[in-house]
């Protein structure tokens, strides 16, 4: 299992990353990030992306849907926000994000290597 730091650094690994937290989904706060900067604040980002988080858990449950969430994706013209709720005991309620740039990212992979990020996070 793999420390919060370690995640986050493992994270920004990921080719054409821009920047990556772990996010409590309840409140919105980050518990942890790495990346960013020029004009990309990872910390509004992260709290930003709880509510699409949110608005996905409402409408399934307002479709009676009871299936987990993968993961999400918001594909923009330059670059690809990828968040992915931590399964487990351990990761309730947390979820990872991480942006890429678009060009530089091979989304298959990145979702991939997210994937296991996740399930060695430890919290």
């Amino acid at each position: 299992m793999a420390e919060m730091d370690v995640a986050l650094k493992d994270a920004l690994q990921v080719d054409g990353a821009i920047a990556a937290a772990v996010v409590d989904h309840t409140s919105g706060m980050a518990l942890g990030t790495v990346g960013g900067g020029h004009g990309f604040d990872i910390t509004v980002a992260a709290a930003a992306n709880t509510e699409v988080l949110r608005a996905k858990l409402r409408t399934m449950d307002l479709l009676g849907l009871r299936e987990k969430i993968e993961d999400i994706l918001v594909t923009l013209g330059s670059q690809y926000h990828l968040i992915r709720p931590v399964a487990g005991p351990a990761g309730h309620g947390l979820f990872i994000y991480l942006a890429l740039h678009r060009d530089r990212a091979n989304l298959a992979l990145a979702r991939h290597q997210l994937r296991m990020i996740e399930q060695r996070l430890e919290v």
